[in-house]
């Protein structure tokens, strides 16, 4: 990972080397006497991450582990992410305040009783998500915890910590409170096509999303009329038992209750897994490991209805039909009322971006390090239709360096291109807004 790309690296796979490097106390970190940002009454301190240089003194663009900036002034704070640790709680403040590690997120919470631990400021870029535009644009949740250990990790009491801080956090930045906007790092996209493979799969499927959305005051019920073509994924999490496989560590998980729900080719159990093209550009099917997302389809998730046999139910999926088995008498899925995002008339397909950059013509003629967006394999063809419509704060944050060295660093550009959110698969996408139309969905 370079300081420019502040891709988030797997917390497990750097434990090892990383305690014994160069950690720094709250002191040597620069840090003061700060009020964590959190809501009243919450179990909540403030940690300080890391924020010094490694590299040699004139090595500017080596330090950790975040970017001082000035949100929501400059770049506005539109979503939020929660992210498993991957290791222990302890362990996680050690990473974080080690330059060396080169990651942080805003708040650290504890499984065993819901204490917060705030370690970046929120007017400033933790280094979380994997994605430069969502970085500057979200807050980081980081929960102890291990994803193919979920269940025994995410406590009650961390699920009543993280839905009062989101709650806090979203009144606070206005940032809406549905799954477009609360994202599990699993929901995040990539910046490229090529990205993909390295996205991550936290919080997992045993983030229990019909109970915590509810304890944000959005329970996954019935809220539109049953003839709307806008579905909530609302599986419940204990009857829903699925049995997948932590493919990166080659072992079968027990059968266990999960938020997660499988999507077919076709409306068969026997048919192949619905696979992403992002992660299987081979064309090779979809599978049941854990961080397979495009096989399957999240508790809470909304998508739009494509087609309907007796038993299953086809949705939009990242451009496709992908089918979910919908049995009668069970609450798989809820009607819904909101908004769908389709191709404007006489669009073919809409390019989908993991980024919502400033055009190339937007940037000062000086500037020497334009970053635009490039579209990812998915697209939204004529007839398909997907959630969302929110708008995307269209913006890129430049701070290639820890003191503002550079000409034009720590400055936000801001684009003109319009963009919308969409929930194009699992994982979120934006479209510009000139492609599409945002409509109630239909009846």
């Amino acid at each position: 990972m370079t300081s420019k790309q502040r891709i988030r690296l797997a917390l497990a796979l750097t434990t090892a080397g990383a305690l014994g490097v160069g950690l720094l106390s709250p002191a040597v970190a620069g840090a003061d006497t700060v009020r964590p940002d959190c809501p009243r009454g919450l179990s909540c301190d403030w940690v300080p991450a890391a924020y010094h240089q490694t590299g040699e003194p004139d090595d500017k663009e080596s330090y950790g582990n975040y970017d001082t900036a000035d949100r929501p002034r400059g770049n506005s704070i539109k979503f939020i992410v929660l992210h498993d640790t991957e290791v222990d709680y302890d362990t996680t403040l050690k990473l974080f305040q080690n330059p060396a590690h080169q990651a942080s997120a805003h708040y650290v919470v504890r499984s065993s009783d819901g204490h917060v631990a705030q370690m970046v400021k929120n007017k400033d870029v933790a280094w979380q998500a994997g994605n430069w535009y969502l970085n500057t644009h979200s807050i980081g949740i980081e929960q102890e915890g291990f994803a193919a250990e979920g269940a025994k990790w995410y406590t009650p009491e961390m699920y009543r910590s993280t839905a009062r801080l989101v709650r806090h956090l979203a009144a606070k930045y206005d940032v809406p409170l549905d799954r477009q906007h609360i994202l599990g790092h699993d929901g995040v996209p990539p910046t490229s096509a090529a990205g993909t493979k390295n996205m991550h799969w936290d919080p997992g499927p045993y983030w229990d999303w019909n109970r915590f959305m509810a304890l944000l005051g959005r329970p996954s019920v019935q809220s539109g009329p049953r003839s709307s073509e806008l579905v909530t994924v609302s599986a419940d999490f204990t009857k829903n038992q699925q049995k997948f496989r932590d493919c990166e560590k080659n072992v079968d998980l027990p059968l266990q209750g999960s938020s997660a729900v499988p999507l077919h080719t076709e409306p068969s159990e026997d048919a192949p897994l619905f696979s992403d093209p992002g992660l299987h550009p081979d064309g090779a099917p979809g599978t049941n490991c854990a961080a397979d997302w495009g096989s399957k389809i999240s508790a809470s998730q909304q998508a739009v209805v494509a087609d309907r046999v007796p038993g299953w139910t086809a949705i939009w999926w990242y451009g496709e039909k992908a089918w979910l088995r919908t049995p009668a008498g069970t609450r798989v899925t809820s009607p819904a009322s909101g908004h769908v995002v389709r191709p404007r008339p006489g669009r073919a397909e809409v390019p989908v971006y993991g980024v919502a950059y400033p055009e190339q013509g937007e940037y000062p003629a000086d500037f020497v390090k334009p970053t635009v967006g490039t579209p990812l394999v998915y697209t939204i063809k004529a007839g398909q239709a997907f959630p969302g419509g929110g708008e995307a704060p269209a913006g890129y944050y430049y701070a290639p360096t820890i003191d503002a060295s550079k000409p034009y660093d720590h400055t936000y550009f801001r684009g003109g291109q319009k963009y919308v959110t969409v929930q194009i698969g699992h994982r979120v996408g934006f479209v510009k807004a000139s492609d599409v139309d945002v409509v109630p969905a239909r009846s």
